[in-house]
């Protein structure tokens, strides 16, 4: 422990205001220059824009169905539920198919320009 006994906070800044009053003025505007772009992007990579999501809460709405149900009831609106899914499915297929055209459009114009 005695190698940090050496050190010594006053000696250190002395020496620092010795080593900056022997440069030239130049010099210590391009070290604040470089101090400041340094500075800079660390306080930019340290922010690193973290914006957070608002809290949007999940609701599932659950169907009752009566206890006493039979089963051409049960197959009936399963056949229903099967139509209205189907129907969702190919709207949630053609909104994929059309974003992936977009892409395709965007890389197409990207490759033609070398990039």
């Amino acid at each position: 422990m005695s190698f940090f006994g050496r050190f010594s906070p006053v000696r250190a800044i002395r020496d620092l205001r010795f080593f900056l009053s022997q440069r030239q003025p130049y010099e210590l505007v391009f070290l604040m220059i470089a101090i400041g772009i340094t500075g800079f992007f660390i306080y930019a990579f340290a922010r690193d824009d973290y914006v957070p999501v608002p809290y949007k809460p999940d609701i599932i709405y659950v169907e009752q169905w009566r206890a006493d149900r039979t089963d051409a009831e049960i197959r009936a609106q399963q056949k229903i539920d099967y139509g209205k899914k189907k129907q969702r499915l190919a709207e949630e297929k053609a909104a994929k198919e059309q974003r992936q055209a977009e892409f395709k459009r965007v890389d197409d114009a990207l490759n033609k320009w070398g990039i």
